[in-house]
């Protein structure tokens, strides 16, 4: 038996996975976030732990006692700041968080090869510009911080007493020299920040650490070793075998990701795509992100009624039509590819007095996949080539909505067995790896089809149209959501 945990945004999921590979138990426990000011977003550390230990807690006990190894994914870019004690000196910086683009600019002026060390385009949602707001703005916290860790290396911290990380996770802090899969001192200095502030940089397959004699008793389990594990996309790509050159997927989370994989480091920043490296050795991928996705049904399912977002989904797929006037722009949070706009913000356009809840939810799941689209081309004007894409994430329950991406994105779409699970099956097969006794090729398969969604000539024809007037509304409204940031 294997575990696996995944810390994200908005809740900690906890897996256990078989020696045949199934899932044979699952929990998970809430997580909410705080936005003390337009544009920002934070978590309290000690969130995650309680949640950690209430998701875990919650696994069938007599399973748990056969676990033989763990391990980590969570979300990425997330800055956790230590003191000399190991206590968080303040909340979480999110990846979604906003407040630090002047910093982005400083740190590019700072170190003008920056994208091509890091492979990537300096945005706020990364941990680099965090600190360096953190030194503008909070001085005696920056002066007071030992350690930064992200998300899921904090759980780590708690689980075994050791400050170590991933690859895949360390490359969206902005301190990685990607193509050398070490730490930059370059991008470290440029921020007052030195490598012994920084955990043990290691691949996700290596062990790193084992549970706290404590809590293995607590959690009715041995001292199991833990891998370092992964960023979530990079471990839900593990978990649905994404791992060689021109395999991708599509991640409905509370963000969006297009995830492709490469044999080597290949950056394209100038398109705001990412280009980071995979949780598995030798191995590197390209990503494409859209700050809300999944967030924006939560938020329409709850300005328009009771925030039941199955009811709303229903809604909108018994209405089974692509053809409203309707277009949302799904920017709630600022936009990264290929737009790279922390102030750009949601709009619902073309609304009349036929505009009901159910096609306010049709124009939601066009915008989101709309904005994938736009990541789709962003990778095929690099030279990609993207075929068939499967789809993980909690979205991924909608049939309806993948017949929506399916007709935006002009590509079938693959649900797998166990794809909603992605991150958190994923690092239970890198716990897998960690004991050393298996090939990656071997434990990293992809899971059994569940189901094909073709694109319908009808809808992609129907949508076509829509896109155009979609791509008009950005470049049309930027400036004046400048305007309403600075209102």
């Amino acid at each position: 038996m294997f575990l696996g945990i995944d810390i994200g945004t908005s809740g900690v999921k906890a897996v256990l996975v078989d020696e045949a590979g199934a899932i044979a138990d699952q929990s998970q426990a809430p997580l909410s976030v705080s936005r003390p000011k337009p544009g920002w977003s934070e978590q309290d550390p000690a969130d995650w732990w309680a949640a950690t230990n209430k998701a875990v807690s919650a696994l069938d006990a007599t399973a748990r006692k056969r676990v033989k190894a763990a391990g980590l994914s969570g979300q990425m870019h997330g800055a956790t700041l230590l003191d000399a004690s190991d206590r968080a000196l303040r909340p979480a910086i999110l990846w979604n968080d906003g407040r630090s683009e002047a910093e982005c600019a400083e740190l590019e002026h700072a170190v003008p090869d920056s994208r091509q060390i890091t492979g990537n385009i300096a945005m706020p949602g990364f941990t680099a510009p965090k600190l360096l707001w953190v030194k503008k703005h909070e001085p005696d916290v920056f002066a007071a911080t030992k350690c930064v860790l992200l998300p899921k290396d904090y759980v780590r911290l708690r689980m075994t007493g050791e400050k170590a990380t991933d690859l895949s996770d360390a490359a969206g802090t902005l301190w990685v020299d990607v193509g050398a899969r070490a730490w930059s001192e370059a991008m470290l200095d440029a921020c007052g920040l030195s490598e012994a502030q920084m955990p043990k940089l290691c691949e996700g397959t290596a062990p790193t650490g084992r549970l706290r004699a404590e809590l293995a008793e607590a959690w009715g389990m041995q001292r199991v070793p833990v891998a370092a594990g992964g960023g979530d996309n990079a471990a839900g790509a593990v978990g649905v075998g994404v791992i060689d050159a021109g395999d991708a997927f599509i991640s409905l989370g509370t963000s969006g990701v297009l995830f492709l994989a490469t044999e080597k480091f290949l950056p394209n920043p100038a398109r705001a795509v990412h280009a980071f490296c995979h949780c598995l050795p030798k191995r590197w991928h390209q990503m494409t992100v859209m700050l809300s996705a999944a967030a924006c049904v939560d938020w329409a399912a709850k300005a328009t009624g009771d925030g039941d977002t199955g009811k709303f989904l229903a809604a909108t797929e018994a209405r089974g039509r692509m053809d409203g006037g309707e277009i949302f722009l799904p920017y709630l949070s600022g936009e990264r590819t290929p737009h790279n706009d922390p102030r750009a913000r949601g709009v619902l356009f073309g609304i009349s007095h036929d505009t009901d809840r159910a096609a306010i939810g049709q124009a939601v799941l066009e915008g989101v996949a709309f904005a994938f689209a736009d990541g789709l081309d962003a990778l095929l004007e690099a030279g990609a080539q993207v075929g068939a894409i499967t789809v993980i994430g909690g979205g991924a329950r909608s049939a309806w909505w993948g017949k929506v991406l399916a007709a935006a994105l002009k590509r079938p779409l693959i649900y797998r067995t166990g794809a909603e699970e992605g991150p958190a099956f994923g690092a239970a097969r890198l716990a897998r790896l960690s004991l050393g006794k298996e090939r990656v090729e071997d434990v990293c398969t992809a899971p059994p089809v569940r189901a094909i969604i073709e694109p319908d000539d009808h809808h992609v024809a129907a949508l076509a149209h829509k896109r155009i007037e979609f791509a008009r509304l950005y470049p049309a409204l930027r400036a004046r959501f400048r305007g309403v940031d600075n209102a």
